[in-house]
């Protein structure tokens, strides 16, 4: 607790008090009235207390729990009431790990965690836990360990947010009997061995290219399904063979300067006339450029 303001008012307190005994000595002429005033006065110099905003005192009387102070000047009875503990209400962040940690599949695994997490119940937290702040920071780290090891290294690398839920559940469970809530737990890293990352990183270059080569071989079995059905039409349809062949050496004799051998059975197979067309064609290409 901050004690500036209560100082301040200590010490005007005791002013007051020494003035006031200087007054009655003088006036009535009695040096014990005067110290009579002046030990009042020292008591109550003793007595003011100030709170913080984000504080709550917990003040016990001759040893015994009275009540949880709230923030602000209070007033506690020297020699008899003491101010045991400050709590802090504010929300606080504790950092957390597990080292070599084997999970479900046997895999060492470095965790580094952080918790959130605040006071709810001033009382409670003091009267129950002897230093509340190293028990949650272990019972986090406990519990990190079990989850840990009942939990498989791709899950824990892939599904995070399940896992944070789950610390924050089972750390809360333990602590809400200390008056402290855990509002969230959340993993930062973790960390496997060099030579575990390799295997993993090659598994998953491999798995990649088997599915490329998958997609690869569909692909192809897509397209000669689509050249069976063409060479079916075809068959039925000879002058649509013809066009297709007509068409094919048009656009292999389009560009200047080209030159297409036709071997004689190809060319038996089309009509003279078309590739006469297709000569002319390309002929009449060249004239106009």
């Amino acid at each position: 607790m901050m004690r500036g303001s209560a100082n301040v008012i200590a010490g005007s307190i005791v002013l007051a008090a020494v003035g006031l005994a200087v007054g009655v000595a003088y006036s009535a002429d009695s040096m014990i009235a005067g110290g009579v005033v002046g030990a009042v006065g020292l008591c109550l110099a003793g007595s003011p207390r100030m709170v913080q905003e984000w504080d709550r005192g917990i003040l016990l009387r001759l040893g015994k729990f009275q009540r949880v102070l709230d923030p602000g000047i209070v007033w506690v009875i020297p020699g008899i009431d003491v101010i045991a503990a400050s709590v802090d209400t504010r929300i606080r962040s504790t950092s957390f790990s597990a080292e070599k940690t084997l999970t479900k599949d046997t895999v060492p695994v470095n965790v580094d965690a952080v918790l959130f997490w605040v006071v709810t119940d001033p009382k409670r937290s003091i009267l129950e836990v002897k230093d509340y702040l190293k028990t949650i920071s272990w019972a986090a780290q406990t519990t990190l360990r079990d989850v840990i090891g009942r939990t498989e290294l791709v899950r824990m690398i892939s599904d995070r947010e399940t896992l944070d839920e789950e610390l924050q559940s089972t750390i809360d469970s333990k602590t809400s009997e200390w008056g402290i809530t855990v509002q969230s737990v959340e993993l930062r890293d973790v960390r496997i061995p060099g030579s575990l990352e390799d295997a993993m990183s090659r598994k998953a270059q491999a798995d990649r290219e088997k599915e490329a080569r998958i997609i690869l071989a569909e692909s192809e079995l897509r397209v000669a399904e689509e050249m069976c059905r063409a060479a079916r039409v075809y068959d039925r349809d000879p002058v649509a063979m013809k066009l297709r062949a007509m068409n094919m050496t048009y656009e292999s004799i389009k560009e200047r300067g080209a030159l297409m051998v036709v071997p004689s059975g190809m060319a038996q197979s089309m009509d003279t006339n078309f590739l006469g067309l297709a000569a002319n064609s390309f002929r009449q290409e060249s004239e106009t450029e």
